[in-house]
C-alpha cells in the first residue's frame, strides 16, 4: 500500500503538451510526467488514467513524437506486469485504487494497435512498439507468429535485436511459448546464413532463458560472432577534436566548462556531474545491451567474462570497444581476482587520436585503487606527454571539450598514482583557474611536489568562499592536509577561525582534522583549538578534542574529555570517540568501564569499535571479552570487516579462532561490503586477511 506521488492535477496539462509542435515543450512534458506520474517507474491512479489519452496520441499520425509516447506506454505496462495487481494506492483525499490492475487490461485490449505500430514506416515507432509483441498478448502461438514475421520483414539491426528480445520475453512470460521459442533461438544461433548480430542475439537470449544449460562453448561462440559483426565507420581522428561529437553514435558530447560560458552560473563541478550522468546513459552500438545481458547471465564466471571483455575491448568496432569500458569497470568493482590483463587493455585505449574513448578509459582507471591501476601508469604518462607536445602546455584548458576532458582525466588519474609527471598540467590549472577544482582534488596525491602545490592551494584558501554549498574551502583544506607541509599550519588555523565565525561546522571539523595531522608541528593553533573543545556543536567538539590529543599528546586532559563525550554522543560519533581512546592506549584506562558497557548494548558496529578500543587500552587480558564481539561484528556488518581484521591482528595468537572465518572470506569471489563500500575497502580487507593468516600461521596460504 502507498500514496500517490506528484501533482496529479498537472497530468492533463502534461499530456496535452506532449502533442505540442514545440520540441522543448514536449520534452519538458515528458520529463514532468516521468518525474511525477511515473516516478521511478511506479504507477499511480493518475498514471493509469492517462493511458487512454496516451494510446490516442500514439495512434494519431499528427503526433510529433509518437515513438516517445509508445515508449512511455510500454514503460507503464512493464511496471504493471512486474508488480502485484492488488497493490493499493491512496490519493491525498484518501481514495483507494489499484492502478496496476487497471493498466494491463487496457493494453491487451489495444494489442492490435501495437501490432500496427510494430510495422509502422517510421523505424523509431517500430523500435518503440516491437517489445509489446512479447508482453501484452496471452495467445502464445499468435504472438510468436507475429514476431517471426517481424524478423523476416526487418532489415535494421536495432529492430531485429528487439524482435529476438521480445521473443525471449514472451518465452519467459508464457510457458506455452518456452519450447517453441527456445527451439527457434537455437536454430537462429546456429544458422551460418544469417547475419552475425541475429545469431549473437539468439545465442545470448537462449542462454538467458536457460542459464543452467550454459557450457564452455558459449563465450567462444559469442566472441566469434562478435568479430563477424560489421563495424560502424570510425570518425577521422582530426574530426574528434574539431567537433564535439562522439563519432560513434552521432550524439553531441555535452562536456563544457561552466566557467567558460558567461551565460551559465552553475559551479563547474556540478556541471561536470550532470555531464557524467548524460554520458552514463549513452549506448554506442546496437549490441551493447545484448552484451550487457550476456555478462549478467555469466555473473560469477569471471574467467569467461574476462575473455568476453577481451574480445569486446579488441573489437574492430569503435562503439563496441567504447561500451566495453563500462562493462570492464562493472566486473572489476564487483569481483575479486587478478585484473591486470583488463587494466592493460583499458590502457591500450589511451590513444591521442581518440580523445572520446581515451577520456572514458582514463576516468575508469582513475576509479581503481592505485595498486590496481598501476599497470596503466606509463600509458597514462605517454598520453599526457603527447597532448602537451601536440597541443601545447595549456592543453588542460583546451577549447575543444573532447580533448580537454581526455587530458584532464589522464592527468588526474596519473596524479592518483603519485606520478609527478602530472604536475605541469595541475600547475596550469591552478595558475589559470580553468577547471581548477579537478586539480585541487588531484594535488593531494603528490606530497613530493608540496613545495610548488602548497603555496598555490594556500593562496586559494585565503580567498575561498566558505559559504559555498559545493565545498571549495573544504576541498582545499583536505588537499593541503594531505600534502603534509607544516608551513600550511597558519593558513589552516586562519581557515578554522573563519569557518567557526561563519558557522560552517563541517568545514571547521575538516580544518581541525587537518591541523591534528601535523601533530606537534601545529602547536601554534592550540589556543584556537582549545576553545572549540568546549563547543556546543558535538561534532565540532569531538573534532577539537581529537585534535588537542594529536597536537599535545596529553592523555590526562584528552581521556577526561573523551570519556565525558561517550555519555553525550551516539551513533557514528560514539565509534569515533572510542577509536581515539584506542589510539591513546594504556593511558586511557579510566575509560574502560564506560567502553565495557558499550560492549553489551547498541548496534554491533558500535560494539566492534568499543571492543577494538578496549583491547588497545587493556591489552591481552581483554582478548577473551573482545574476540566474540569482533567476530559477531564481522558476521553481521560487512563495512566493519577491514576494521575488525586490523584489530584481530593486534590480538596476535588469541585471534586463532578467527582463522576459519578469514579463510572463508578470502575464498569469496565477489567483493565484500557491497558496491557502495568501494573496491578500496575490499582490497584493504583482503590485505588485512592475508596479513593475519601469515601472522598466525607463518605462511601466506592465499598466495601459496
Amino acid at each position: 500500500m502507498g500514496h500517490a506521488y506528484g501533482p496529479a492535477d498537472e497530468v492533463p496539462r502534461w499530456l496535452e503538451q506532449m502533442a505540442s509542435p514545440d520540441s522543448d515543450v514536449r520534452n519538458a512534458a515528458f520529463s514532468s510526467f516521468y518525474g511525477a506520474a511515473h516516478h521511478q517507474g511506479d504507477v499511480y491512479s493518475c498514471t493509469a488514467a492517462s493511458l487512454p489519452f496516451l494510446l490516442t496520441l500514439a495512434d494519431d499520425l499528427r503526433t510529433p513524437d509518437r515513438a516517445a509516447v509508445i515508449r512511455l506506454v510500454l514503460s507503464i505496462g512493464r511496471a504493471a506486469l512486474d508488480c502485484d495487481p492488488e497493490a493499493v494506492y491512496y490519493s491525498p483525499s484518501g481514495h483507494a485504487s489499484r492502478p496496476y490492475a487497471e493498466v494491463v487490461p487496457q493494453l491487451r485490449e489495444r494489442f492490435e494497435d501495437f501490432v500496427r505500430h510494430a510495422a509502422d514506416p517510421d523505424p523509431q515507432v517500430r523500435q518503440a512498439a516491437l517489445p509489446a509483441l512479447g508482453l501484452f498478448l496471452d495467445d502464445a502461438d499468435r504472438a510468436f507468429t507475429l514476431l517471426r514475421e517481424r524478423l523476416a520483414a526487418e532489415d535494421g539491426t536495432v529492430e531485429r535485436l528487439l524482435v529476438i528480445e521480445a521473443a525471449a520475453a514472451l518465452a519467459q512470460r508464457l510457458p506455452a511459448a518456452l519450447g517453441p521459442v527456445t527451439t527457434w533461438l537455437t536454430t537462429l544461433a546456429a544458422d551460418p546464413a544469417l547475419d552475425a548480430d541475429i545469431r549473437l542475439a539468439a545465442l545470448v537470449h537462449q542462454a538467458a532463458g536457460a542459464p543452467e544449460s550454459i557450457d564452455a562453448d558459449l563465450v567462444p561462440t559469442a566472441t566469434g560472432l562478435l568479430q563477424l559483426i560489421t563495424p560502424e565507420p570510425e570518425p577521422e581522428p582530426e574530426d574528434q577534436v574539431r567537433t564535439a561529437d562522439c563519432g560513434q553514435c552521432g550524439c553531441a558530447d555535452t562536456d563544457t566548462d561552466a566557467e567558460t560560458d558567461p551565460g551559465q552560473h552553475v559551479p563547474p563541478q556540478i556541471a561536470a556531474a550532470f555531464a557524467d550522468l548524460d554520458r552514463h546513459g549513452r549506448v554506442h552500438t546496437p549490441t551493447t545491451e545484448l552484451l550487457t545481458t550476456l555478462h549478467q547471465v555469466l555473473d560469477a564466471r569471471v574467467p569467461e567474462r574476462t575473455a568476453l571483455l577481451t574480445a569486446q575491448l579488441r573489437s574492430p568496432d569503435a562503439g563496441t570497444r567504447h561500451d566495453a569500458i563500462a562493462m570492464t569497470w562493472d566486473l572489476i568493482r564487483s569481483w575479486r581476482g587478478n585484473h591486470t590483463h583488463l587494466v592493460l587493455l583499458l590502457a591500450d585505449h589511451l590513444r591521442p587520436n581518440d580523445p572520446y574513448t581515451a577520456a572514458e578509459a582514463a576516468e575508469t582507471l582513475g576509479k581503481l585503487p592505485a595498486a590496481l591501476a598501476e599497470p596503466a601508469r606509463e600509458a597514462l604518462a605517454a598520453l599526457v606527454a603527447a597532448h602537451r607536445t601536440t597541443h601545447g602546455p595549456h592543453v588542460w584548458a583546451a577549447r575543444h571539450p573532447l580533448l580537454r576532458r581526455a587530458h584532464q582525466q589522464a592527468v588526474t588519474t596519473l596524479a592518483g598514482l603519485g606520478d609527478e609527471r602530472a604536475l605541469p598540467s595541475l600547475l596550469t590549472a591552478l595558475d589559470t583557474g580553468v577547471d581548477d577544482w579537478r586539480a585541487v582534488q588531484a594535488a593531494r596525491h603528490l606530497p613530493q611536489a608540496a613545495e610548488e602545490l602548497a603555496p598555490r592551494l594556500i593562496r586559494r584558501l585565503a580567498h575561498a568562499d566558505f559559504s559555498s554549498p559545493w565545498g571549495s574551502a573544504t576541498a582545499l583544506i583536505a588537499a593541503i592536509n594531505q600534502l603534509g607541509d607544516p608551513a600550511a599550519v597558519p593558513a589552516l588555523t586562519t581557515a578554522l577561525g573563519t569557518a567557526v565565525e561563519q558557522g560552517h561546522w563541517r568545514t571547521a571539523a575538516v580544518a581541525l582534522r587537518a591541523l591534528g595531522s601535523f601533530g606537534g608541528a601545529a602547536t601554534s593553533a592550540l589556543e584556537t583549538v582549545r576553545v572549540l573543545a568546549d563547543a556546543e556543536d558535538l561534532d565540532l567538539r569531538i573534532a577539537a578534542v581529537k585534535t588537542l590529543w594529536e597536537i599535545e599528546s596529553d592523555p590526562a586532559d584528552a581521556v577526561l574529555r573523551l570519556t565525558a563525550l561517550l555519555d553525550a554522543v551516539s551513533g557514528r560519533d560514539t565509534a569515533d570517540v572510542a577509536d581515539v581512546l584506542g589510539r591513546i592506549g594504556a593511558p586511557a584506562a579510566a575509560a574502560l568501564p564506560r567502553l565495557r558497557r558499550l560492549l553489551k548494548a547498541g548496534p554491533v558496529w558500535i560494539r566492534t569499535h568499543a571492543a577494538a578500543a578496549i583491547y588497545a587500552i587493556g591489552g591481552p587480558a581483554e582478548a577473551g571479552a573482545v574476540l566474540p564481539v569482533l567476530l559477531e561484528g564481522w558476521q553481521e556488518d560487512d563495512p566493519a570487516d577491514a576494521h575488525v581484521l586490523d584489530c584481530l591482528r593486534r590480538l596476535g595468537p588469541a585471534a586463532a579462532p578467527a582463522l576459519p572465518r578469514v579463510r572463508a572470506e578470502l575464498a569469496l569471489a565477489r567483493r565484500s561490503g557491497g558496491l557502495f563500500q568501494g573496491i578500496e575497502n575490499d582490497e584493504a580487507l583482503q590485505r588485512a586477511g592475508r596479513a593475519l593468516i601469515e601472522q598466525l600461521t607463518g605462511t601466506d596460504e592465499v598466495r601459496g
